[in-house]
């Protein structure tokens, strides 16, 4: 089989990464830096939490990708080892909505004070993104699952 795309969707993977371990990093230090305003903090100190606590799911959900994508190269698409990963990429992806869910009474707290309601669109965004995510995995995992078993009828009937 060849490698070139899943070489594109490993380096894909990677360049999702980047960004995201960059603003964690240089967020973080600008935020030390730059405490938030005193009328502000109690509500954006929980969002910036709950960010920094998604960044962990997220970045097991990208691993598994790439576990998967490696799968893939060594012709073990279907097998159990990817069922679990994309389970793992499941479980991740839900992770990462509820704790958006968590954060959004905080979000809406901060659109009323600052009035800006549109805030609230932008929070509950990651929010559909995961679910879709998690949904997306679940199928997958399903139809690995059913390809896997009907695998194993044929290789008992031959």
């Amino acid at each position: 089989m060849k490698h070139g795309p899943t070489l594109f969707l490993k380096l894909a993977v990677l360049f999702i990464g980047l960004p995201v371990i960059s603003l964690c990093v240089f967020g973080l230090i600008w935020l030390i830096s730059n405490p938030a305003n005193p009328d502000y903090d109690q509500l954006l100190y929980p969002i910036i939490a709950g960010m920094y606590l998604s960044a962990i799911p997220f970045f097991i959900a990208l691993y598994q990708a790439f576990k998967l994508l490696s799968y893939i190269d060594k012709n073990q698409a279907f097998s159990g080892f990817s069922v679990k990963a994309l389970k793992k990429i499941k479980v991740c992806a839900l992770a990462i909505s509820g704790l958006y869910v968590s954060m959004l009474p905080f979000v809406f707290g901060l659109a009323q004070m600052d009035d800006a309601p549109g805030l609230v669109l932008v929070g509950m965004g990651p929010i559909f993104a995961s679910v879709v995510i998690a949904l997306f995995a679940a199928v997958l995992q399903r139809l690995l699952q059913d390809a896997i078993e009907i695998k194993k009828e044929n290789d008992l009937i031959v």
